[in-house]
């Protein structure tokens, strides 16, 4: 979910970008300007894409809950440390936690279902967030206001 926050608002919050070629050997990679426990955006790859924290005893995804193995290759690609804001990470694991409790209520057009003999429904109306009304109820919308002050209004 991190990764997904972290391109909502445009930024990585990059510390140092590293490029240079890497070598991932038996699902390992050794990075020395990381350090222990620091989440680092993998950039390049063609099976390893994505944000993760570097540990010495393995590295996870960007949520923190279940180890990721890396898939082996050797690619040309930026490695870039980053320094993601304590809050924007629990904020972030919030978010996943509202997710896996709304995320498919949220997907439904509708706001409403009454049931007195027979169905009726209501229709959603207006919009949440930045006017855009396929945010209503949307984790994108629900935390639009706790996100806008790490939002950048370029990438990166």
């Amino acid at each position: 979910m991190l990764q997904e926050v972290l391109e909502h608002i445009h930024n990585y919050f990059i510390k140092s970008p590293n490029p240079g070629t890497y070598t991932i050997a038996d699902g390992a990679i050794s990075l020395p300007f990381l350090k222990e426990g620091q989440r680092f955006w993998l950039v390049g790859s063609d099976l390893n894409d994505g944000v993760y924290t570097y540990h010495s005893f393995g590295i996870m995804n960007d949520d923190d809950t279940q180890e990721v193995g890396l898939r082996d290759e050797t690619f040309a690609g930026t490695i870039c440390a980053l320094a993601v804001p304590p809050q924007l990470i629990a904020l972030s694991e919030e978010i996943s936690q509202w997710v896996e409790k709304y995320g498919e209520v949220s997907q439904s057009p509708y706001q409403s279902e009454d049931v007195i003999g027979v169905y009726s429904y209501t229709k959603k109306q207006g919009y949440a967030g930045d006017g855009n009304s396929n945010d209503i109820g949307t984790w994108q919308g629900v935390f639009k206001s706790r996100l806008n002050r790490w939002r950048r209004v370029g990438f990166l």
